[in-house]
Parts: C-alpha cells; structure tokens; sequence
C-alpha cells in the first residue's frame, strides 16, 4: 500500500510541475506576443477597432473643438482637395445638431443641405479611417 501511494503522489507532482511548466510558457508566449501569431484574426480585430475609436475621437475634434491636431489638420486639408472646397465645421452652443458651411467663390460660407451634409460626413469618415490606419504601426 505504501508502494502504491508513493507512485501516486509522485504521479500527481510530476502532473503539477507539467501544469506550472505550461502556465508558465503561456505565459511567457503571452509576453512575447506569439499570441497574436496564433490568431491573427483577433489582432487585426483589435486593430481595426482601435483604428474605428482614434478616428471616432478625430472627427470628434474636428467637428467639435477644431483642434490644432496635425492629424486633425492633415484630414481636414485632404478633404478639401478631395472635395474640391473648404468646409468649416461649427458646433454652435444653443443648437442641437452641428453645421457644415461650404466656402463660397465670393468670399462667404454657404451652409449644406441634409444630403449634402451626409456625403460630406460619410466621405470625412472613410478619409480619417484611411489616414489613421496609414500612420497606425
């Protein structure tokens, strides 16, 4: 019976040194990033969701706070050359939606339509995608 115990017990610490061991590499894998090796799908998952928040906080600063950003610069200058026109982005304090003004060739602002607002809204959000994932290592 003590025979037969003592195999036990040493059955059972080799099982528990084996569980520490690979506790341990799994960790060490976590560490050194290989994780993200065994599942790319879920990095670029992680990715493409931080990509979608920093240009969420991006057009949030343009639209709202017209930051001197260089990144929030940078977007607004090429929506300008992509679109052909300067728009002014304002935030005014008693209203309950923003506004988009189109700089007109007399000098002065002319404020979009519904549809022309969305167009320009939905053509900002592909370009601050495409500029954030560009400068994102």
């Amino acid at each position: 019976m003590n025979t037969q115990s003592f195999y036990t017990r040493q059955m059972l610490l080799r099982y528990s040194r084996q569980l520490v061991a690979a506790r341990r590499l799994a960790r060490y894998d976590q560490l050194l990033g290989r994780s993200a090796r065994h599942a790319p799908e879920e990095a670029e998952a992680k990715r493409r969701a931080m990509v979608e928040r920093i240009s969420r906080e991006i057009m949030e600063n343009l639209i709202f706070s017209g930051s001197d950003n260089p990144v929030v610069q940078e977007v607004q200058a090429r929506l300008s050359e992509e679109l052909g026109e300067e728009y002014i982005f304002r935030y005014p304090p008693a209203e309950q939606d923003f506004q988009i003004f189109r700089t007109a060739s007399e000098g002065g602002e002319v404020e979009l339509s519904q549809g022309e607002k969305q167009a320009v809204m939905g053509q900002l959000w592909d370009l601050t995608l495409r500029t954030v994932d560009a400068t994102m290592l």
